[in-house]
C-alpha cells in the first residue's frame, strides 16, 4: 500500500480525502447490489448481501479493536468500537446507551432513499443488518444478543427505517 499521497496532506485535507472513500465505499456497495439484483434476481442480491455483511462486520470488529485500542466489553465496548465502524459513519446512527440495552436507530438510510428516488421497492435488509450487527457485536462481547424491533420488509414510520436493540446476556 502506498501512502505518500497523505504525506504533505493537512488535517482537512485528510478529512476530505476520508469523506471521499467513505462516499465510494457506499457507492460501490449500491452499484454491486443493483447489479446483482440485474444479472440474476432481487432474492439473489439479498442473499449474497447478507452473506457479505454477516463476515465484513466481524473483520472490521477486530481491526477497530487493533487500531484503536478498544479493551471494553459490553454495550459500553460494543458502542465505542461503533463509531469507528464505516458504515456506522455512513448512516449516522442514533444510538441510545441504557445500563443494560442500547438502541440503534436509522432515522435515514440512504440506501433505502436512493431506491425509493429511482422508484424501486424497499429492499429486504432485516436479515443482512441482523447478521451485521451480530457478527460485530460478537467480536466486541460474545454476550451481546441483537433483537429487531423493525426493519424492511416490515412497516416502519416514515421518520425512520429501522430500530435495533442490543442487550447483554448469558450466551
Amino acid at each position: 500500500m502506498d501512502l505518500s499521497v497523505f504525506a504533505p496532506m493537512n488535517r482537512a485535507d485528510l478529512q476530505n480525502y476520508v469523506e471521499f472513500l467513505l462516499h465510494q465505499y457506499r457507492v460501490m456497495d449500491a452499484f454491486w447490489f443493483l447489479y446483482v439484483s440485474e444479472a440474476f434476481d432481487q432474492q439473489t442480491a439479498e442473499t449474497i448481501n447478507q452473506r457479505v455483511w454477516g463476515r465484513v462486520p466481524d473483520l472490521a470488529a477486530k481491526e477497530i479493536i487493533q487500531r484503536f485500542g478498544i479493551s471494553e466489553k459490553g454495550l459500553q465496548g460494543f458502542a465505542k468500537a461503533l463509531n469507528y465502524f464505516p458504515w456506522a459513519i455512513l448512516i449516522g446512527y442514533d444510538v441510545e446507551e441504557w445500563d443494560d440495552e442500547l438502541f440503534i436507530t436509522v432515522p435515514n438510510c440512504p440506501p433505502q432513499v436512493a431506491r425509493r428516488k429511482h422508484g424501486l421497492p424497499e429492499f429486504n435488509c432485516k436479515d443482512m443488518h441482523h447478521g451485521e450487527f451480530s457478527s460485530f457485536a460478537h467480536v466486541i462481547d460474545e454476550r451481546i444478543t441483537v433483537d429487531c424491533l423493525f426493519a424492511p420488509p416490515d412497516p416502519h414510520p416514515d421518520d425512520c427505517f429501522c430500530k435495533w436493540r442490543f442487550t447483554v446476556g448469558n450466551r
